[in-house]
């Protein structure tokens, strides 16, 4: 990420922790009794947590434009994000995401958004559980290009689709370390919603 969007970083991360914050406390008011020590009892109905990820961003969908443009396609990534379940499969998830600066038409590209969606799990036995995850992302992207490059320069934002899917593997009662694979739709000044994907292993630690 650039100097210049650093600030709006900071901004969107604290945002996203203080209203984590406030998530994780409703979710140890309403924690359960259940047995913690389990992949199961990890989430108990009202159990929270919060996670870091990071991984590698592909920006690949965009394209280069037209002309002799050197391109890169992936960057580094990032996440935060924390959550709450209702019941033993379903809870809902807030988070920020940082998909990094690729090389592209003759300038750069950079991308970022607010991630809020519902997360699913299915236990397989006693520490493993599959995950999913299906919201909404609100992204916003910043894209300087070369003249006769074919691709427009300019900041956008706006809602879109955004999902995933992994796999999380309790260390014990509080830490689990997760795999995942998600994809987001952000806009982009003159040429709409694109995807962006990361892969990412990351941590989580419980409430």
């Amino acid at each position: 990420m650039n100097k210049a969007t650093l600030p709006r970083a900071l901004k969107l991360s604290g945002l996203v922790l203080a209203v984590a914050s406030m998530t994780l406390a409703a979710g140890v008011q309403a924690q359960t009794s259940s047995n913690p020590g389990t992949g199961r009892g990890l989430y108990a109905p009202g159990a929270s947590y919060i996670g870091f990820n990071a991984g590698r961003s592909n920006f690949k969908n965009l394209g280069n434009g037209t002309g002799i443009f050197g391109a890169s396609n992936r960057d580094t990534s990032y996440s935060l994000s924390g959550g709450t379940y209702f019941n033993d499969n379903f809870g809902v998830e807030l988070g920020y995401s940082a998909f990094g600066r690729v090389n592209r038409a003759g300038g750069t590209t950079d991308a970022e958004g607010i991630n809020l969606g519902l997360v699913a799990k299915a236990p397989l036995g006693d520490q493993f559980n599959l995950l999913g995850r299906v919201g909404t992302t609100y992204g916003r992207s910043n894209v300087s290009s070369a003249p006769g490059s074919g691709v427009a320069g300019g900041r956008a934002s706006g809602f879109g689709l955004s999902y995933g899917v992994g796999a999380e593997y309790a260390f014990n009662t509080n830490w689990s370390g997760v795999l995942q694979y998600d994809e987001y739709n952000i806009n982009f000044a003159n040429s709409g919603r694109s995807k962006i994907s990361t892969t990412s292993v990351g941590l989580r630690y419980r409430f």
